[in-house]
């Protein structure tokens, strides 16, 4: 059982070396998609000292666009053609911080090895306020002058749109981990079904939508557990959750999640030695 933690990332910081630390197994190996955005070099170091591999084919990622799913694409696509057979891939972001010990987070995984975490809420019918995100057009990955007055346009003009092949949409959530065969059945569809993919590049956050479309409509749904297990606080009713604190210390003790984000070590960095604490991990020192 080999698990492959795919990371999307936009900036090399010491937050960024304690995840990566934390997420370090004999049986686990990171990969890191970095915004085309933001040069590489600094980040060279993790391939050096720790268990990671940069994705080499990268994208400029956009708030809100396709190509957040692009790049996780890409990462798929790396992971599958490296020289290790991985059973699962989990992915993560920069802000994200295990709230359990990693041997414990691989022994899970290994014992729910045929299970995909990802969340399937129905757009239509739990999940309304995403409805406008499928039926309108939207650019977000073209945010040329007079784009928000095109789309504003087109949505008064053109009639709803209806996503390819009588698919249910359905997501929530960004991060998931899904055993490798689901993997391999995203990149086949989507090699097979371009007029899905055209749809959701004019989606707003299709990453949200995307993998979990395509699983909840294909022979993998029975597998699906509508739970990506990380604590997330939504809290603040802003589109962004709340910066976890060592307030949330109690809350994530408690918590039978994997997971949390999201943290901000500028913000607080001691909730982060508390779960290194907690789960005997020593916190390395900062390398800035």
């Amino acid at each position: 059982m080999r698990i492959a933690h795919l990371l999307l990332v936009h900036v090399m910081n010491n937050q960024l070396i304690r995840l990566v630390n934390r997420l370090q197994h004999e049986n686990c190996h990171v990969f890191i998609h970095i915004d085309k955005k933001t040069p590489i070099e600094p980040f060279l170091v993790l391939e050096k000292d720790y268990n990671v591999t940069l994705i080499k084919n990268r994208v400029f990622v956009n708030w809100g666009g396709y190509s957040i799913v692009q790049a996780t694409l890409n990462g798929f696509e790396e992971i599958i053609k490296s020289k290790t057979q991985y059973n699962t891939v989990n992915l993560l972001s920069g802000q994200d911080y295990p709230i359990k010990n990693i041997n414990y987070i691989y022994d899970f995984y290994k014992q729910n090895a045929s299970t995909a975490f990802i969340e399937t809420r129905n757009v239509f019918n739990d999940w309304t306020e995403a409805i406008p995100r499928i039926t309108k057009f939207h650019f977000p990955d073209d945010r040329l002058p007079g784009s928000v007055l095109l789309e504003m346009i087109l949505g008064f003009i053109l009639p709803k749109r209806k996503i390819p092949n009588s698919l249910i949409p359905v997501g929530r959530s960004q991060w998931f981990t899904l055993p490798m065969e689901c993997v391999e059945y995203i990149l086949n569809y989507i090699n097979e079904n371009s007029k899905v993919v055209d749809f959701f590049k004019y989606t707003w956050a299709p990453d949200e939508l995307f993998f979990s479309t395509i699983l909840f409509n294909s022979k993998y749904k029975e597998t699906i557990v509508s739970n990506n297990l990380r604590y997330i606080d939504w809290a603040t009713g802003t589109p962004s959750p709340k910066v976890l604190t060592i307030a949330d210390a109690e809350s994530l003790k408690n918590s039978k999640c994997l997971f949390a984000r999201k943290f901000n070590e500028e913000f607080d960095s001691i909730i982060l030695d508390f779960l290194d604490e907690m789960n005997n991990t020593v916190a390395i020192p900062s390398f800035l």
